[in-house]
């Protein structure tokens, strides 16, 4: 069932209820309805493109191409312009398409059907009590997969969403429910008197945190996954990390390897990634767990790609080493994460070659999201390689304060 057809119901049940807080203004559910059945959203070959940067706008627009059995694909403007010069690919009717954290180059968007959505929000409804009489604060970007399923979520609950597009705690104070990644849950304590859970998801919570959450009488629903697997397992009260409802789980040679109905369908025009299938239904993105007894709690370790979690986004090494090569002087180029207390880890570009940290920051601002760009730069005369020649990335990290810093 699209998320739109669930928005319409509401309206037809409680026309008056606030649907959408935006920067600008607040709509009903019933003022949403008609502008989502006024737009005249025309059948394409590949998603619908939303690129305006009022969230209430931009969320109306993915409604109306959702209602028109198109898949909706909300962006800011530089991802706009670089799906310009991919070729349209058909997609399969009635589905959602959603960035992973740090694309860059050529867009990395994640391709998934209704259901793997919308059949799971029974399932978030009963782990993290919202519901209709909920206000739900989405204090991020819709661009991201997070905050996207975030607004979806709220609205095919039938609940308030507060969609500042931004990251922003301004209503705060009006929230019942508020969606976080970990390093945020401190600066919504101590808790305003309405606000009654937190959905924390994007990276591993600190105990520590969530113990101080829940003594100040905020609820905290920690959960793991990733923008290909959607849900995998969720933590409702801090005794660890179990399977998502109807989620199946396997360590493989300490991989962790899922499925379950809310599997994504893969990338948008076959773009690469972490994902990976088998010939069973069983996925993968390369995240790396102790060993996992079925109904036991799930220990996962990190990324075993290489990719960097910090602030709840995943930045891919890859990417951003593609934009510093191009920098003269730059001979090769490797990010590392270093361990951060508050952000997970810190994205930190080691340069092999002459070249000014002023001339690398030019290029990152110019070709990286601000997430992706790095915060410690060092260089190296000769990087440390394997016996391939490939860059060394595990001793590179390892040994990352020994390299020269960059002023």
């Amino acid at each position: 069932m699209a998320v739109a057809a669930h928005v319409l119901e509401h309206a037809a049940r409680d026309p008056d209820r606030i649907a959408l807080v935006g920067p600008e203004e607040e709509v009903t559910y019933a003022e949403l309805a008609e502008r989502i059945k006024a737009r005249d959203v025309r059948a394409a070959a590949g998603p619908a493109v939303i690129s305006v940067k009022d969230p209430v706008a931009a969320l109306t627009q993915a409604l109306a191409a959702d209602l028109a059995g198109i898949t909706p694909l909300v962006c800011d403007e530089r991802a706009a312009r670089l799906l310009a010069d991919i070729p349209p690919a058909p997609l399969a009717e009635g589905g959602w398409a959603c960035f992973t954290s740090g694309s860059t180059g050529r867009p990395r968007a994640v391709v998934r059907s209704r259901a793997s959505w919308t059949d799971s929000f029974r399932h978030l409804d009963r782990l993290s009590g919202i519901g209709r009489d909920d206000v739900v604060l989405i204090p991020g970007p819709l661009v991201t997969s997070l905050y996207a399923f975030a607004a979806a979520h709220a609205l095919g609950t039938g609940a308030t969403a507060i969609v500042p597009g931004r990251w922003s705690l301004e209503h705060l104070d009006a929230a019942t429910a508020v969606h976080l990644v970990p390093h945020q849950l401190p600066q919504v304590l101590p808790k305003p008197a309405a606000l009654r859970v937190a959905l924390v998801g994007g990276a591993a919570l600190d105990p520590a945190a969530r113990e101080r959450a829940q003594a100040g009488g905020l609820r905290v629903l920690s959960y793991y996954g990733s923008s290909e697997l959607s849900f995998v397992a969720a933590d409702a009260d801090g005794t660890g990390m179990r399977a998502f409802p109807e989620v199946e789980i396997e360590v493989r040679a300490g991989e962790v390897w899922v499925r379950s109905p809310w599997l994504a369908d893969g990338y948008l025009a076959g773009a690469p990634g972490p994902l990976r299938r088998d010939a069973a239904g069983w996925a993968t993105v390369g995240d790396l767990a102790e060993p996992y007894l079925p109904g036991g709690v799930l220990r996962v370790r990190g990324r075993g790609d290489g990719a960097i979690q910090t602030g709840g986004a995943t930045v891919v090494p890859e990417d951003v080493e593609a934009v510093l090569r191009r920098v003269p002087g730059v001979a090769d180029a490797v990010v590392v994460g270093a361990p951060h207390p508050d952000l997970g880890a810190l994205v930190c570009a080691v340069v092999e070659g002459p070249v000014r940290r002023a001339d690398l920051e030019a290029a990152a601002r110019a070709g990286l999201d601000r997430v992706q760009r790095p915060r410690r730069w060092y260089t190296a005369d000769t990087l440390p390689r394997t016996p391939t020649g490939k860059p060394a990335r595990a001793l590179i990290a390892e040994t990352l304060t020994g390299f020269r810093r960059l002023g």
